[in-house]
């Protein structure tokens, strides 16, 4: 009957096949693929360093979800001209040695990556305007002995206050510092970054980008200034940017955006003794759960102390890096 088919014109119907490729457990070798650093990110789009050149570059579909952030050395193809317009691929991201995190506060299960193969963290501090904040500082050396970073003081504005009471907080740490103050010769600082990857912290305010820009003449950060009723500073950088450092030794800088809290949620606190090798062999003693904090009876870091066998000093200050990791509310 027209119009309609039979049970037997449907015996010999076939729907149609989607034409596929084939699949393939073969993965690109990218053999062509040029090593590149990222020097900053930006709303997607990665700018590298690439043998004395850089290029503009996107994150390639293979990689998902992995994170790219800066100071990450990569594998990139396509065009890596630098010329306007052009795009190349981030194709593979190599192991991190270091990763320097933070989470937003300490009940944060989200940790933020701000930086990846930086062996040195700098912390800068003006010594006033705005007034200089240990319990970030502490933080701060807490989130640099967890990511087995060289942790440095840098002290600014020095012209303003006297370096020395700061300093004698953090002297029995054996944390190396630098003072700088306006117009200062930065020649001491300099030789401190020369031939590393170093990453810049610090509050809105303090000067640091003021630092880069001497370090660095041709970065042209924005420098901010502090409010006269808060004490606080304005973010000027909004993104981080690593830099290239002039002379002869090489050596990269990291300048981050101003922050106003450091949470430490991604640090396990039992961890922390093992940054300070000295104090670490006097717990072997301690009873099983000891957290070293100055609770517990028979802590091995009293008795070491009542021996005269360590610094109470440098056992005090310890225990301040420690406290800083579950007190939320020491910004």
């Amino acid at each position: 009957m027209s119009g309609r088919y039979s049970d037997h014109d449907h015996e010999h119907y076939e729907r149609p096949r989607r034409r596929t490729r084939p699949r393939t457990k073969e993965r690109p070798t990218y053999a062509d693929a040029e090593d590149a650093v990222v020097m900053t990110v930006d709303r997607g789009r990665f700018t590298l360093a690439l043998d004395g050149r850089t290029a503009m570059a996107m994150k390639s579909r293979p990689l998902g979800r992995k994170g790219v952030v800066v100071g990450d050395r990569v594998r990139v193809v396509g065009d890596t001209s630098g010329a306007d317009g052009a795009l190349a691929r981030i194709v593979e991201v190599a192991p991190r040695e270091t990763v320097l995190r933070r989470t937003a506060d300490d009940d944060d299960r989200v940790e933020r990556i701000i930086v990846a193969n930086a062996s040195q963290l700098v912390v800068v501090t003006a010594l006033a305007d705005p007034e200089p904040r240990p319990r970030l500082i502490d933080r701060a050396l807490v989130a640099a002995y967890d990511a087995r970073m060289q942790p440095v003081l840098c002290l600014t504005k020095a012209d303003l206050a006297d370096p020395e009471t700061l300093l004698g907080t953090y002297r029995s740490l054996g944390v190396p510092w630098v003072v700088t103050q306006r117009g200062s010769d930065l020649t001491e600082l300099h030789e401190r970054l020369a031939g590393r990857i170093s990453v810049l912290i610090g509050h809105s305010g303090v000067g640091k980008s003021t630092l880069v820009n001497a370090l660095v003449p041709d970065a042209n950060r924005l420098i901010g200034s502090v409010n006269a009723v808060t004490g606080r500073g304005r973010h000027t950088s909004t993104s981080a940017l690593m830099l290239p450092l002039p002379g002869d030794k090489g050596g990269f800088i990291i300048d981050t955006p101003g922050i106003r809290s450091f949470g430490l949620a991604h640090v396990q606190p039992e961890h922390l003794i093992e940054a300070f090798p000295d104090l670490d062999e006097m717990t072997e003693d301690c009873p099983r759960g000891c957290t070293h904090g100055g609770d517990e009876p028979e802590c091995g870091l009293d008795e070491a102390v009542a021996r005269g066998d360590a610094d109470p000093d440098r056992v005090e200050s310890f225990r301040r890096l420690l406290a800083a990791r579950y007190d939320a509310s020491s910004l």
